[in-house]
């Protein structure tokens, strides 16, 4: 286990972002019948803060859910300032800052108002035995007292720190778990995060990954606006998830047909370039390398993901390194540095290295064509 905890991984790295509930409805509206009696855990939420926790608790009768599980692992920047936890302990422990779990069973209309609101939730963990308690550990995901509560989960829902994502992910495919969480586009092309898509264990949500964040960020963070009083800042982040999601099911609509001018060969790698998704021709049988927003459309129905066309990870799917007179292109072709494992292209004798590309092939089916 790594030995850097969740609390100083958030604070390290500033990936202590909060998602929006108008965010968090958008997504999860797709996916109710899959959470129809079912245990939800949110393991890595303060009440104070997460709009997972209030989403669910507010959903938990029209949902249909069995149990609503959250954990908190470290203090609250703004306790006290909406439920009031922890009425019955001593002023100076009335905060979050003791790592606690949360567990709802059932949600009432407490205050007889005709809905099932933050009021009710509040309502019942103040009056509730058992619904609130203290952990012995410090509510690290990895802690023993969290994987139990893992074991007993049947979906994890949350937004994990982004600089810990690998070993989250790790921990949920370990456990055999469904999940939906956010994650940094980025982490499409770490290795580890791409072998899973690539074995049709991890997929991208309903939300365009195209379209970029906008998460609360604590008061001490640099914020581009402010949003119903909350300081917001864009991320480039996506929805991951193991669910079911009927755009994956879809097929790409493909209308081009191919040529060697308009799709050329990469130098180091048998495959054509494709320079947008909507472009891959229909007739072409052998490998393509694609932008990786295609992962967002990918049908393993419809294409193989063959691999990942960088560096290392280009490497172990038979990527050549540069040719030796094309070594001193490297930084010139691209601000960040090509380096061997990159995909590169000749035309008209320059070097030309297109942005990370999934190298795909057809999986035979039969595809529209125009006449």
């Amino acid at each position: 286990m790594a030995t850097r905890t969740l609390y100083n991984a958030k604070k390290s790295k500033a990936d202590e972002f909060y998602t929006q509930l108008v965010d968090i409805e958008e997504e999860l509206r797709h996916y109710k019948e899959q959470f129809r009696d079912k245990v939800i855990f949110c393991n890595c939420d303060d009440p104070y803060e997460s709009n997972f926790f209030k989403f669910f608790a507010m959903s938990f009768n029209s949902w249909g859910l069995k149990k609503l599980i959250a954990t908190c692992y470290i203090g609250s920047p703004i306790a006290d300032t909406q439920l009031s936890l922890f009425d019955n302990e001593p002023t100076e422990d009335k905060t979050t800052k003791s790592p606690h779990k949360i567990t709802i069973t059932e949600v009432d209309d407490y205050n007889a108002d005709g809905a099932i609101d933050l009021a009710d939730v509040e309502y019942l963990l103040g009056n509730k035995k058992n619904t609130l308690t203290r952990l012995k550990g410090d509510g690290d995901f990895r802690s023993s007292e969290c994987v139990e509560l893992l074991k007993e989960a049947d979906i994890v829902v949350t937004n994990p720190p982004f600089s810990l994502f690998r070993e989250y992910v790790a921990q949920l495919i370990e456990f055999d778990k469904k999940f939906l969480i956010i994650g940094n586009k980025n982490a499409l092309t770490y290795r580890e995060i791409f072998r899973y898509i690539k074995e049709s264990k991890l997929q991208t949500g309903y939300r365009n990954i195209n379209d970029d964040i906008w998460f609360i960020v604590p008061d001490d963070y640099e914020y581009e606006k402010v949003v119903n009083g909350k300081k917001v800042k864009h991320i480039m982040a996506c929805w991951f998830t193991n669910l079911d999601v009927a755009k994956h099911h879809e097929e790409i609509s493909l209308y081009k047909r191919y040529t060697p001018e308009e799709y050329p060969l990469y130098y180091n790698y048998d495959a054509i370039n494709v320079d947008v998704v909507t472009d891959i021709p229909y007739d072409y049988d052998g490998a393509m390398g694609v932008p990786v927003t295609f992962i967002d459309k990918h049908n393993p129905k419809q294409f193989e993901i063959i691999g990942l066309g960088v560096s290392n990870s280009g490497v172990e799917i038979g990527v050549k390194p540069y040719a030796p007179e094309h070594k001193k292109y490297r930084k010139e072709v691209q601000k960040r540095g090509a380096v061997d494992g990159d995909l590169y292209m000749l035309e008209n004798g320059e070097i030309k290295v297109p942005y990370a590309r999934v190298i795909i092939k057809r999986m035979g089916a039969v595809q529209w064509k125009s006449n």
